[in-house]
């Protein structure tokens, strides 16, 4: 690496972690401001919730970088433009396309960093954040790693296996214990949808009843379960697809698929998580147009703006596509990648007519 590259690498670089440091705080006194709300349920705390909030922000540092990558992209290299530098470079006789291969180098840093928080550091302590949480405010859940969720509801203990959407479950395990805690019966539901007034809809529910001689077994059928557990209070316990390592979520689509379960959501969030990954290059791209184009001259708070617009379009152009893979059928893995598409091909039409 020359000290050319070194020079913009690190202009890039530095301004993407002042953007991210200003962005986290914001968003951690916006969290920690949310969780106020549960401050004195069970003994859950205000040093709880602070901590709740310390372990959530490489969470949200994955999803911001996006975003920061674009912002910090536009403030550095807009420093560099307005102080001269990448005046001074190109008169030197640095293309275009070599500026935009030491941007390129920058941007897979970023996402090498992306990779670390998205796949090592950020689901761990987003699940012990929970965990943390759970534990403070309830005393009748435990977390079985792979497993899903364990609640304890009187004399039932279910096993939530996985959540396909805010009301619905993959799959649901019921056992029985009587008061001398014998078991009773277990029961196993392929999908559990939460209903009105704590009842829930069974699909394909199978149960086994022990006798004092025999084993007495229920064919598949409906069955309505009321119970205490709210669908709130598993959606605590079993993790958001979006939240999951992509490792995880390619474990889901394939046992979703061998029980015959819907997995557009998890197979949307596992190419997305990956095309998300991908456009943190691009958008690292798309500053350099800008900076060597009709912002050349443009303030800081200018360049903050146009990152902000274009960021924000991204993310709701995702969130836009998401729901439409999920309510119109649509392939998820083709509409997982559109925006990230989008994002590089209009950075590849500015940079192409930038002189």
């Amino acid at each position: 690496m020359s000290v050319l590259d070194r020079f913009i690498v690190r202009a890039i670089l530095g301004a993407v972690l002042l953007v991210l440091l200003v962005l986290l705080v914001l968003g951690a006194l916006l969290m920690f401001i949310d969780q106020q709300d549960d401050v004195g349920t069970g003994h859950y705390t205000s040093l709880g919730a602070f901590w709740y909030t310390l372990l959530n922000l490489p969470q949200l540092a994955y999803e911001l970088l996006p975003i920061t990558a674009l912002i910090g992209s536009l403030l550095g290299l807009g420093g560099l433009a307005r102080g001269s530098e990448l005046t001074v470079i190109r008169a030197t006789g640095v293309s275009i396309a070599r500026l935009a291969s030491i941007a390129l180098l920058a941007g897979l840093l970023l996402v090498l960093f992306e990779v670390l928080l998205g796949e090592f550091l950020a689901p761990p302590l987003e699940q012990a954040a929970r965990q943390q949480k759970a534990f403070s405010k309830l005393s009748n859940v435990s977390f079985g790693g792979g497993s899903g969720a364990w609640v304890r509801d009187g004399d039932l203990i279910l096993n939530v296996a996985g959540q396909s959407s805010q009301r619905q479950f993959g799959s649901m395990q019921i056992f029985e214990i009587s008061p001398q805690h014998r078991l009773l019966s277990v029961g196993h539901a392929k999908r559990a949808v939460a209903g009105a007034r704590g009842k829930w809809q069974l699909s394909d529910y199978t149960e086994s009843r022990f006798q004092v001689d025999r084993v007495a077994t229920e064919p598949p059928a409906q069955r309505v379960l009321e119970s205490n557990v709210s669908a709130g209070f598993l959606g605590v316990a079993v993790e958001d697809p979006k939240q999951l390592t992509s490792r995880a979520l390619w474990r889901l689509i394939s046992y979703f698929r061998s029980n015959g379960l819907d997995t557009r959501e998890y197979v949307f969030a596992f190419w997305s998580r990956i095309a998300r990954t991908v456009g943190v290059m691009f958008a690292v791209l798309l500053a350099i147009p800008f900076v060597l184009g009709s912002m050349r001259s443009a303030g800081t708070g200018a360049r903050m703006l146009l990152g902000m617009l274009l960021g924000v379009g991204f993310f709701l152009l995702q969130r836009l596509i998401e729901s439409g893979t999920v309510v119109f059928n649509l392939n998820p893995a083709l509409l997982a990648w559109l925006p990230t598409t989008l994002l590089a091909a209009v950075t590849f039409g500015l940079l192409a007519r930038v002189r």
